[in-house]
């Protein structure tokens, strides 16, 4: 039922697309996703087919891989050691640039489905997505290591390996789920059709994900108009207090 589904869904997509060898057609669920006050994550279903002018040459098998990148930050990655009886902070690396937000999605073992070589082209991997140059550390690998694992934690680095339905060499789909703390952006979603590990198409597609509401007033006065939001927020905070000071003076009497 689901890949009758996917077909009809990508039809119209391959009809409109230019003649290649093989070649990767493909659609989201959601055009943009809208972060309001309750916001409380997302999932994305990313579908498509493999378009073809040719029978597969069925010698290598084909793979497909999944990105979904959000926007990128410079961040600085402490060490903590433990002196004196307190933990403290001993050493740094500034990395230059770490996405927000990065999940990869494989219809195999990413090492069976990408070639290193080819990893390093296109920045498929994790490691890879993460740009720390110039630090001077000789173990810098390890604080990359440690920005993987703390962004992991909270589902905001992801390596699904597997979770792509491939079938039939044809249609494939999977779901990505985004996390609350979604930072305000472009996200880029990239398709990769691998075949003996060397990639045969690419496709990108752009997700805008904005603030929206009173989230995105706060926002903007916080950014742009700090001075108003200091002013509200003092205000806010003094009509609090007072009501609260009026409320224990009723409950008391």
């Amino acid at each position: 039922m689901i890949a009758r589904v996917l077909a009809v869904l990508v039809a119209a997509l391959v009809l409109a697309q230019p003649l290649r060898a093989e070649q990767v057609v493909a659609g989201l669920s959601q055009e943009a996703i809208s972060i309001t006050t309750n916001f409380d994550g997302s999932e994305i279903l990313i579908y498509g087919a493999v378009r073809r002018d040719a029978p597969p040459p069925g010698i290598l098998p084909m793979e497909v891989i999944i990105t979904v990148q959000g926007p990128s930050r410079p961040i600085t990655v402490r060490r903590k050691d433990r002196r004196f009886g307190i933990w403290v902070n001993t050493e740094a690396s500034a990395i230059d640039l770490a996405p927000t937000f990065y999940a990869v999605s494989t219809s195999a073992p990413l090492t069976t489905a990408l070639t290193h070589t080819e990893d390093l082209r296109h920045r498929v991997s994790i490691p890879m997505a993460i740009r720390a140059v110039g630090t001077g550390l000789l173990d810098q690998g390890r604080f990359t290591e440690a920005l993987i694992r703390i962004q992991g934690r909270g589902g905001a680095y992801q390596l699904n390996q597997g979770d792509v339905r491939f079938r039939e060499e044809t249609l494939f789909d999977t779901s990505v789920r985004l996390p609350a703390n979604l930072t305000e952006g472009d996200y880029t979603v990239r398709i990769f059709l691998t075949r003996g590990g060397e990639v045969v198409d690419v496709y990108e597609q752009f997700i805008p994900v904005r603030k929206v509401g009173l989230e995105r007033l706060i926002y903007l006065l916080a950014h742009e108009r700090p001075l108003i939001y200091g002013i509200v927020s003092l205000t806010i905070a003094i009509l609090a207090g007072w009501m609260a000071s009026a409320v224990f003076r009723y409950i008391r009497s």
